[in-house]
């Protein structure tokens, strides 16, 4: 497997499978949208994909100083559907957490979401909070971290 930069020829590759994953969809996110989106981000956020027998077939999307204006934050990791339990995320994070200049990374994850809660924590990343109807009325996004690398002296 090949973890590469995003370029733009992988974006609507990329937003046609990521708006099939139902937690996207309950987001409202659309192909349209995050098109959009990701194109903007190409120019100063950290977009990783990753190939396997197939292009583009998982996403990992950073914003460097999007954890409070200090820390890296973690926007979005999605793997294609068919390409789940072959190590794609775990892979992309491990890369990411390499490239990142901040010595923490941050993340939200849906309250429903425990999936997710547990891909984060065998990843090393720990729950330390979490805001009730920040994006859904109803759901809590739970806040976790990773120290990265150490604090300098």
């Amino acid at each position: 497997m090949n973890v590469r930069a995003l370029t733009s020829q992988d974006i609507p590759l990329v937003s046609a499978w990521i708006v099939t994953i139902p937690l996207w969809q309950r987001y409202g996110l659309t192909a349209e949208k995050l098109n959009h989106q990701l194109t903007i981000a190409l120019a100063h956020e950290i977009l990783l994909t990753i190939d396997a027998e197939e292009p583009a077939v998982g996403l990992a999307w950073c914003i460097p100083r999007g954890g409070f204006g200090r820390s890296a934050y973690l926007k979005m990791l999605g793997v294609r559907p068919d390409h789940s339990g072959k190590k794609i995320g775990a892979l992309l994070l491990e890369h990411l957490e390499t490239l990142i200049t901040s010595t923490d990374l941050f993340l939200l994850a849906s309250d429903f979401n425990t999936d997710a809660h547990r891909f984060y924590q065998r990843q090393g990343y720990q729950q330390i909070g979490a805001i009730p109807d920040y994006v859904l009325p109803g759901v809590t996004e739970r806040i976790f971290r990773k120290q990265v690398r150490s604090s300098p002296q």
